[in-house]
């Protein structure tokens, strides 16, 4: 049985071992994006621009920002002009239909 299944299934083989190896990168890129010693280096790298007048703070507090999210694999959040964040401005339709209505 073994065999009529390994010969059933040796064309996927190089699928198998593709995937195998997509998941060896993905994992090594995972384990560098998070490698507190490169965090560091990003978030110093921020500061000496900073520093040098290359960016300017807001830059680097966005940076930063970017950086410190990607560790905890947080969702970015979304700054200033309140509730919504639509395309029209963050008007809620419900409110658009209630006020219709009276």
């Amino acid at each position: 049985m073994d065999i009529l299944w390994t010969l059933l299934t040796l064309p996927y083989a190089p699928v198998r071992g593709l995937t195998a190896v997509v998941k060896v990168v993905a994992r090594e890129a995972e384990s560098r994006q998070h490698n507190p010693v490169n965090v560091r280096r990003e978030l110093e790298a921020l500061d000496a621009a900073e520093a040098a007048g290359e960016i300017s703070a807001a830059e680097r507090d966005r940076g930063q920002q970017q950086v410190l999210e990607r560790l905890t694999g947080g969702a970015p959040v979304p700054r200033g002009g309140g509730e919504g964040g639509g395309r029209d401005g963050g008007s809620d339709p419900r409110r658009r239909r209630s006020g219709a209505q009276e």
